[in-house]
């Protein structure tokens, strides 16, 4: 088998086979790569749960909530009845030894050239499933682990998962999965950087003002009141995902597209990160809190009234930031990161903000924004690429009007696009490592986040409240107002 192909065979386990994750997203994943070709003959799932199923009433439930997630597939096809042919379900304590033996029997059964282990359960598991797996003998070489956020709560409680997972597995057979990195469009990142001579003389501080990288979200927290609760959107959203995103426009062309290649490029912009000291923590971050408002013209209740969240909570709900990177591509460039809950939109985007003209000599036409040149690239729910600039306005005068190429991956790919999870589920079958968090990184970046959680947590003043349905706290906008700046929604 040569590097980062499909196995002939191999075995997919899910622990936690009976949450949302695994029945929602990951065994749907599977399926769409099974109805376009993508895996081998001898693909094996077993799903693994404390429910009492037998196989029919596992996949009754798993062909129910499957139906909510892919709506437009034919549910009484045969290719649908084939892929469960390679689904099974064993009922198993994770916390019970010897109960791996049930486990280790069915991969005897089924001889494959690589077994997986995707730990789609609470942190607190990551430990004792690994110690019960390799007393089953299950972290041979030929077996991997995948760890599903959150990778810890600080970076001690990181640091502790990565030990105690690396006392049975190398890290070469650990992947540590991040669903915004299997997304189209941030590959599309990578490409529009590495592969246009176009864009890469521009992309550095001579040319670029500012990048703003915003996760909104329109839902509020739902069910998961215990859990965010502990959380809060910089644990989230922003010690992952956001400066995974950050990592991949500022990084430096990688060697090679070899996993260790980009990865390494990734570590070096997180060494760069200035870091935060308390009053840089007061200066240069917004904590917010969603109060009730409306989304969608529908009334919404404040994080304060949600299910299982105490009178006094202070826990943020939205968070701005401004970081520096301190290299000579990039130093002096603000890179303003932004999430939050009960925003009035659900939208992924990075947007690279131009430097003005160093002189205007044109008029702009009534009504135009003197915004300068930008790259908004939108990673979700439509994704696109979008170059605004300036124009003569048609007519005997000349003035100016901002308008923009747009790139429409639906409209131009007239194909099916792959979600996250198959992208990221092919490449840890494969072996590729290039999407997934090196330990490095994960460490890095808890690095960088903790003096702001410490902060906060010393700071009594708590989060500032804001409106469901708004972009957050006016500090937000002050904080980049403070540099002659808005955010991009406000242009």
């Amino acid at each position: 088998m040569s590097p980062h192909s499909i196995p002939e065979s191999f075995n997919l386990v899910f622990f936690g086979g009976t949450g949302d994750l695994v029945t929602r997203k990951l065994l749907p994943a599977m399926y769409q790569c099974h109805k376009n070709g993508q895996l081998p003959g001898k693909p094996n799932f077993i799903s693994l749960g404390r429910h009492d199923y037998d196989r029919d009433q596992y996949l009754a439930m798993v062909t129910e909530k499957a139906k909510q997630f892919l709506p437009g597939a034919d549910w009484s096809d045969a290719v649908w009845a084939d892929f469960c042919a390679h689904l099974s379900y064993y009922r198993i304590d994770a916390e019970i030894p010897g109960e791996y033996a049930i486990l280790k029997n069915a991969l005897e059964q089924a001889p494959a050239e690589a077994n997986i282990f995707f730990l789609s359960v609470a942190p607190s598991l990551f430990a004792p499933i690994c110690t019960h797996l390799a007393g089953q003998g299950l972290n041979s070489p030929n077996c991997r682990v995948v760890l599903e956020k959150p990778l810890g709560y600080d970076l001690a409680s990181s640091n502790a998962i990565t030990a105690d997972v690396g006392r049975h597995y190398q890290e070469k057979q650990v992947y540590r999965i991040d669903h915004y990195l299997g997304k189209e469009s941030v590959q599309n990142l990578m490409a529009l950087r590495f592969g246009n001579a176009l864009f890469e003389p521009l992309w550095r501080r001579m040319w670029i003002s500012n990048v703003q990288i915003t996760i909104a979200e329109e839902v509020g927290i739902g069910t998961r009141g215990g859990f965010y609760e502990g959380t809060g959107a910089l644990r989230d959203m922003v010690q992952n995902h956001l400066l995974q995103l950050l990592c991949f426009v500022a990084m430096e062309p990688p060697a090679s597209l070899d996993s260790e290649a980009v990865r390494d490029e990734k570590i070096k912009v997180l060494q760069c990160l200035v870091p935060f000291a308390r009053e840089d923590v007061m200066s240069k971050t917004v904590r917010g809190q969603y109060r009730s408002g409306a989304i969608a013209g529908q009334p919404v209740a404040g994080y304060l009234d949600e299910q299982g969240i105490p009178p006094d909570s202070r826990t943020e709900t939205f968070v701005a930031i401004k970081a520096e990177i301190a290299n000579w591509r990039w130093a002096g460039v603000p890179f303003y990161l932004r999430t939050g809950k009960r925003l009035p939109e659900r939208v992924a985007e990075i947007v690279i903000n131009f430097h003005a003209v160093p002189h205007q000599i044109f008029p702009l036409s009534a009504g135009a924004s003197a915004t300068p040149c930008k790259l908004e690239i939108r990673l979700q729910p439509n994704e696109y690429i979008r170059l605004y600039f300036y124009v003569k306005t048609p007519g005997d005068k000349m003035e100016l009007q901002q308008v923009y190429l747009d790139l429409d991956f639906a409209a131009y790919f007239k194909v099916r696009r792959e979600e996250a999870y198959e992208r990221l589920l092919l490449d840890i079958i494969r072996g590729n490592q290039a999407l997934f968090v090196r330990q490095d990184e994960l460490e890095q970046a808890w690095r960088w986040v903790e003096p702001i959680l410490d902060t906060w947590e010393s700071d009594r003043s708590g989060p500032k409240q804001y409106t469901a349905g708004t972009w957050g706290p006016s500090a937000s906008s002050a904080l980049l107002l403070q540099d002659g700046f808005r955010w991009h929604e406000e242009d």
